[in-house]
C-alpha cells in the first residue's frame, strides 16, 4: 500500500493524475448511462446504443490510462511507441463492447458475472499493453503479486457495477455502479504502476515513439473530457426525447386500450392482426390472444370473401392511403352489426412502410335510425329540405324530386339554396328562367326564412302545380323547408268555393254570389254617381216542362239558357240563378241606352226557343227593372222593388219587361211585410190556438176538437188566417208555424182533463218537408199525448205536387198510431183517387157543400154521395160549416157520423169542459 501511495505522490504529476481522475469519473457516468439507454432500447437501437457504450467507455478508459502515463516521471526520458499505444485502445474499446454485450444480451446473474470480468479483464489488458507502449533508457522489473492484484481489483470490481448499471432504476444504483468502475480503474492503474521497477540503461529512444510531454496528456484530457460531455448531453437529451416519447405512447396506448365503443387495431402490411385494443374485443368478441394473427378477411362474410372484398380494401389504403367503406361485418359468435371501416397506411418518419392501422365502429343503431328515418322522408307526402345555416342543402327526401322532377345527381347534398331554386325553376320554365325570376323567388323565400319564425307561402310553380312552401328554422342556424302539392287541395277548395257562390245545376252566380257582387257594384255606383240597372226574372211556362217532360228535361233547358245567357255577357253584367226558374241580373251603366240593350239581350236569350233532342221547347220570361238609385237607396230596396216589378210584368197581359214605377202594387208590398212580420210572430207570442169542437151527429157527444191558428199583429190586430197562411206557404214560414201549432196542440190536449182527439191541420209544404215524421215523433214524447189522441188533416192538394212522396210520409205518420184525415173532400182534382190510394180514417166534407144545402139540391146531392161513400168504405164522415137545426136534421137523416160548426160551439181559446 505504501508502494502505491509512493509511486502517486513521487511518480506522477499529481496534475495530470486528477485530470485522470477526472475522466475516469466522467467517463463511469457515461458509461452508465449508456447503458441503461442500450437495455431500454429496442431491439435494432440496442445495438446501436451498445456499440456507442462500448466505444465511449473503452476510449474513456484509454484516456484515463494514458493521461495517468503521461503524468509519470520516473526521472528518465520516456516516450509511447504509437502501434502498441492505438492497439491498447482497441482492446479497450473491444472488450468493453463485448462484455457490455454479454452482460445485456442474457438477463442473468451469470450473464453480468462474465460481462464484468470480460471487461475488468479487457481494462488490465489495455492498462499493460499500454505500458507495453512506453519506451525509456530503463528496463522493466515487474512485481508479480502486485500486476496479479492490480488485474484482480480490475476484475472484480466490474460485474457488480455492470449488474448496478444494468437492473439498477434509480439515480444511487447508478452513482454506484460508476464508483465502482471508476475504483477498479484507478485501482489498477496505481496498483500495477507501483509495482513496476526500472532498471536505467545508456542508450537512445527508437525513432517511431509518440513523444510524451504533460502537454500532450493535457490534449489526450480536453479531447477525452469533450467527447464524454458530448456522449452525456446526447444520452440526457435521448433520455428526455425517449421519457416524452413513452409518455405519449403510454398516454396513447391508455387512449387507445380505453375506447370501448370502437375497435382499433393494427394489420401487418400482408392484412393480419398485429395488435387489438379492448373495443375490438367487444365489438367483435376475440380476445388479444385470439384475434392476433387473424386475417381481415375473417371479419366479412362469405359473400364479401368470395368477392375479395377486404382484399380490395387493403389494395386501396396501399394505393390511395385511406379506405372507408360501410356494410355488414360479423363477429366470433357469427352475429353480424353493421360496420363504418376506416382502413389507414401507416409509415414511420423515414417514409417506411409498417402496415395498417384500422378503425371499426359499430352503426347498427345509426342504421336503423337512418333507415326509419329513410323511410319516414320516403313516404312523407310533403317534399323536406333540410339547410344548414351555410345556405347549403343538408339532405332531402325523394318526395322532393317527384315535386320539381330534379334528380338527387342534380341537386346533391351541398347544394346551395339559391342553386336549389335555380335548379327547380328551369325544370318548369325552361328558357323563361331567367336570374331575376329566381333572384326575386329567393328573396321573397329568404325574407321568410330570416322573419324569425319563419311561415308558409303559397306558390302557384306552374299551371298544373300549387305548392304551399313551409320554412321553419332551426336551432342551429339553418332551416328545414317543406313542399306541400296542394294542387288537388286547392283544386277542391276552389271548386267548394265555387259551388259556394254558384248555382249547381247552371254554373251560374247564386243568391250569395250576385248579393256580394251587387254590394260592390251598388258601392262603386254611389261613389262615381253612376246608376244599376236590377232586374228580377222569371221563367214563364217552365213548371210546364217539368210536369209534361220531366224534371231531366226541365234541368237540360236551365243549363241551356245559362249558357246562351253567359256568353251574351259583357263586362261588369252579371247574371244569377236563385233556384227554380228564379233568376236576376244587373249592370252598372251610364246611359239609359246601355240598359235598353242589356234588357233586350236578355229577353232573346229566355225566349228563343230551347231544342233538347227532339224536343223543342217555348218559354218566356218576365223582366221587372229598378234603377239605383233612383228606385231605391239600398240593395234591399232597389231588388224588392224589382221584384215588384216582376210580379207586375207577370200578372199584366200582354206585358213581359215591366220598370218600377213608385206606387205600385202596394198589395204585393203589404204581402211581403207579412211574410216578414211572420218570421217574428213566434218569438214575440204573437201566435195563439183556438179550439173548435167535434161531436157525434146522433148523440151530440163530445170526440175531439180542430185546432185553428189565430195571429194577433202588434199593428194591423187579428189577421185572418185565410191571408196570412197563403203569404206563410208562399215565404215557407209554414213549416215553422206548423210545428209550433202541432207542439202547442198536443202540449195543450194532453193537459185536458177528458182524453179526447185533437185534430191538426197539415200544410202541403208541411207535407213535402223530410223532417214531418221526426217533428210529430218528438211532439208527441214531449207533450206525452197518446198517438190515437193526435188527429192529422190533409188536403187533396197536398197529393198534386209529389203524390208517391205525400203517401210514403202519411204511411209513416200512421204507423205511428196518428189518424190521418182528408180534409175538405170534394173540392180536389181526384178525390176518388185519393180515397183509393191510401186508408184515410175519417173523410170532411168541406163546408161549401153544407152552408149550400138549403138552397142547392146538387150540394145536398153531394153530401149523400159522401156519407154513402163513406159509409161502404167503413170510412166515418164529418160535416163541417154546421150552423143550423135544418143542417143538423139533414146530416142525421142521411147517416152522418161527426159534425163541427157554429151550431155547436165557436172556436175557443181553450176547450170548454165536456160533462161526463
Amino acid at each position: 500500500m505504501f508502494d502505491v501511495y509512493q509511486c502517486i505522490w513521487h511518480d506522477h504529476d499529481v496534475r495530470l493524475v486528477a485530470l485522470a481522475a477526472l475522466i475516469c469519473v466522467v467517463a463511469a457516468a457515461a458509461t452508465v448511462l449508456f447503458l441503461r439507454q442500450a437495455r431500454d432500447a429496442g431491439d435494432g437501437a440496442r445495438t446501436r446504443w451498445l456499440v456507442a457504450s462500448g466505444a465511449v467507455s473503452g476510449f474513456a478508459v484509454w484516456a484515463t490510462h494514458f493521461t495517468a502515463m503521461m503524468g509519470y516521471d520516473p526521472g528518465v526520458v520516456i516516450g509511447y511507441a504509437i502501434v502498441p499505444s492505438i492497439l491498447s485502445l482497441a482492446v479497450a474499446i473491444g472488450a468493453t463492447t463485448l462484455g457490455f454485450a454479454i452482460a445485456l444480451h442474457v438477463r442473468s446473474l451469470w450473464a453480468r458475472i462474465l460481462g464484468g470480468m470480460i471487461t475488468g479483464a479487457g481494462v488490465a489488458a489495455m492498462h499493460y499493453l499500454g505500458m507495453h507502449a512506453l519506451q525509456m533508457g530503463a528496463d522493466f522489473r515487474w512485481s508479480a503479486g502486485m500486476v496479479a492484484a492490480s488485474v484482480l481489483l480490475a476484475i472484480l470490481p466490474a460485474p457488480v457495477a455492470l449488474s448496478l448499471a444494468i437492473d439498477g432504476r434509480g439515480r444511487a444504483s447508478g452513482m454506484a455502479a460508476a464508483a465502482l468502475i471508476v475504483l477498479g480503474v484507478l485501482v489498477l492503474h496505481f496498483t500495477g504502476m507501483a509495482g513496476l521497477t526500472l532498471l536505467p540503461h545508456p542508450g537512445e529512444l527508437p525513432e517511431d515513439l509518440l513523444l510524451s510531454s504533460p502537454q500532450m496528456g493535457l490534449a489526450v484530457a480536453i479531447v477525452a473530457l469533450g467527447l464524454l460531455a458530448l456522449s452525456i448531453m446526447a444520452v440526457l437529451s435521448h433520455t428526455r426525447l425517449r421519457a416524452a416519447v413513452d409518455a405519449s405512447e403510454r398516454e396513447f396506448k391508455i387512449l387507445v386500450e380505453g375506447i370501448t365503443d370502437c375497435a382499433i387495431y393494427m394489420l401487418s402490411s400482408d392484412g393480419h392482426v398485429a395488435s387489438w385494443n379492448a373495443g375490438a374485443q367487444r365489438l367483435k368478441g376475440y380476445t388479444r390472444d385470439e384475434a392476433m394473427g387473424l386475417e381481415l378477411a375473417t371479419f366479412y362474410s362469405p359473400e364479401d370473401r368470395a368477392a375479395g372484398v377486404p382484399e380490395r380494401g387493403i389494395e386501396t389504403a396501399r394505393r390511395e392511403g385511406k379506405f372507408k367503406a360501410e356494410g355488414w361485418r360479423y363477429r366470433k359468435d357469427g352475429s353480424r352489426f353493421w360496420a363504418h371501416v376506416t382502413i389507414e397506411s401507416v409509415y414511420d418518419e423515414t417514409g417506411a412502410f409498417h402496415g395498417f392501422a384500422k378503425i371499426t365502429r359499430d352503426m347498427t343503431l345509426f342504421k336503423e335510425h337512418q333507415s326509419n328515418l329513410d323511410a319516414a322522408l320516403s313516404n312523407m307526402h310533403q317534399g323536406l329540405c333540410l339547410f344548414g345555416p351555410d345556405e347549403r342543402l343538408i339532405l332531402s327526401n325523394d318526395r322532393v324530386g317527384t315535386i320539381f322532377g330534379v334528380t338527387h345527381a342534380e341537386c346533391p347534398p351541398g347544394t346551395l339554396f339559391s342553386d336549389v331554386f335555380r335548379i327547380a325553376l328551369g325544370k318548369h320554365l325552361g328558357d323563361a328562367c331567367t336570374p331575376e325570376i329566381v333572384r326575386e323567388a329567393v328573396d321573397r323565400h329568404r325574407a321568410i326564412i330570416t322573419g324569425g319564425d319563419g311561415g308558409t307561402v303559397i306558390v302557384p310553380f306552374s299551371p298544373e302545380i300549387t305548392l304551399s312552401v313551409t320554412h321553419r328554422p332551426t336551432a342551429e342556424g339553418g332551416w328545414v323547408t317543406t313542399f306541400d302539392d296542394i294542387t288537388e287541395r286547392r283544386q277542391a277548395q276552389q271548386r267548394i268555393e265555387h259551388m259556394a257562390l254558384h248555382d249547381a245545376l247552371t254554373g251560374l252566380p247564386n243568391r250569395a254570389n250576385y248579393t256580394e257582387r251587387l254590394d260592390v257594384a251598388l258601392a262603386a255606383a254611389g261613389r262615381t254617381d253612376t246608376h244599376v240597372a236590377v232586374i228580377g226574372i222569371d221563367l214563364d211556362r217552365f213548371k210546364e216542362v217539368n210536369d209534361l217532360h220531366g224534371h231531366a228535361a226541365g234541368d237540360a233547358v236551365l243549363r241551356l239558357l245559362a249558357e246562351r245567357l253567359t256568353d251574351m255577357l259583357e263586362d261588369s253584367e252579371v247574371v244569377a240563378r236563385f233556384g227554380g226558374d228564379e233568376f236576376a241580373a244587373f249592370k252598372p251603366f251610364a246611359d239609359q241606352a246601355d240598359v235598353t240593350d242589356f234588357v233586350s239581350r236578355l229577353e232573346t236569350c229566355l225566349t228563343i226557343p230551347a231544342v233538347i233532342d227532339d224536343l223543342t221547347v217555348h218559354l218566356g220570361a218576365s223582366l221587372g227593372i229598378a234603377l239605383f238609385p233612383a228606385d231605391g237607396r239600398t240593395r234591399e230596396q232597389v231588388v224588392n222593388n224589382a221584384d215588384l216589378a216582376m210580379y207586375r210584368a207577370k200578372t199584366t197581359v200582354g206585358r213581359h219587361i215591366c220598370y218600377y214605377e213608385p206606387g205600385m202594387d202596394e198589395a204585393a208590398r203589404v204581402r211581403r211585410t207579412i211574410a216578414n212580420d211572420l218570421r217574428e210572430a213566434i218569438a214575440r207570442d204573437e201566435l195563439s190556438l183556438v179550439y173548435q169542437i167535434q161531436k157525434t151527429v146522433p148523440t151530440e157527444e163530445a170526440v175531439g176538437f180542430e185546432a185553428l191558428l189565430r195571429w194577433q199583429h202588434p199593428r194591423d190586430g187579428w189577421i185572418s188566417p185565410a191571408h196570412f197562411i197563403p203569404i206563410a206557404e208562399e215565404s215557407g214560414e209554414i213549416i215553422r208555424l206548423g210545428e209550433w201549432v202541432l207542439r202547442r196542440a198536443c202540449a195543450e190536449a194532453a193537459r185536458w182533463p177528458q182524453p179526447l182527439r185533437v185534430a191538426v191541420n197539415l200544410s202541403p209544404v208541411q207535407l213535402m218537408h223530410v223532417d214531418l215524421v221526426q217533428v210529430v215523433t218528438s211532439a208527441l214524447l214531449e207533450s206525452g199525448l197518446p198517438a190515437h189522441r193526435l188527429e192529422l188533416e190533409v188536403t187533396e192538394t197536398a197529393f198534386i205536387a209529389d203524390k208517391a212522396r205525400a203517401l210514403h210520409v202519411l204511411r209513416q205518420i200512421k204507423e205511428l198510431g196518428v189518424s190521418i184525415a182528408i180534409d175538405d173532400f170534394g173540392t180536389g182534382y181526384s178525390s176518388l183517387d185519393t180515397l183509393n190510394s191510401f186508408p184515410f180514417d175519417k173523410i170532411k166534407i168541406d163546408r161549401s157543400f153544407l152552408l149550400n144545402s138549403d138552397t142547392n139540391h146538387q150540394a145536398r146531392a153531394i153530401i149523400r154521395a159522401v156519407l154513402a161513400l163513406g159509409h161502404s168504405l167503413d170510412v166515418p164522415v164529418l160535416a163541417e160549416g154546421l150552423e143550423t137545426d135544418a143542417q143538423l136534421r139533414l146530416l142525421r137523416d142521411e147517416g152522418c157520423d161527426e159534425a163541427q160548426g157554429f151550431l155547436w160551439g165557436r172556436p175557443m181559446p181553450l176547450p170548454e169542459p165536456v160533462p161526463e
